[in-house]
């Protein structure tokens, strides 16, 4: 899937509304920078609530906004009618996560109708430098939209 494509204003309007009501992303402060037809990025600081013993990013924020990316990524190529869900998705850990803030960006591998493969890369940003600090690979499942309460 590329990012080249214009993506809908509907199904960037939706994609953004669904992400707003996601409260584990603003306990992180995480918000979405980017979005493209299969492609997601969301950004996060390293609250100091999401840091492990030794004052690294903890492994929970940077799966969080890693399978988060790559869901929403996958949201962008869904029907109005459809949600999706996280099927299963594995990370690597590749470097502590320090600095900034964390980069995810997610992308939609393959875009199939009952499966879809995604996968999201974690950076960490220190002014103008990027560590890539892990790498996720996954598969999301189309639900039903559930209607609103």
């Amino acid at each position: 899937m590329t990012s080249d494509t214009q993506l809908d204003p509907t199904i960037e309007s939706r994609v953004r509304a669904s992400f707003a009501k996601q409260s584990m992303m603003r306990t992180l402060g995480a918000e979405i920078m980017t979005l493209g037809e299969g492609r997601c990025s969301i950004r996060s600081s390293i609250p100091p609530g999401a840091r492990q013993q030794q004052g690294f990013g903890h492994a929970g924020l940077t799966f969080s906004i890693g399978d988060s990316a790559a869901g929403y990524a996958a949201l962008t190529c869904m029907g109005l009618d459809s949600e999706v869900v996280t099927s299963e998705i594995k990370i690597n850990l590749l470097a502590p996560a320090t600095g900034d803030y964390l980069l995810a960006e997610g992308r939609v591998i393959r875009p199939g109708r009952r499966l879809i493969t995604v996968q999201s890369e974690v950076w960490a940003v220190t002014g103008d430098t990027r560590r890539q600090v892990a790498v996720l690979l996954g598969t999301m499942v189309p639900v039903p939209l559930t209607p609103p309460e």
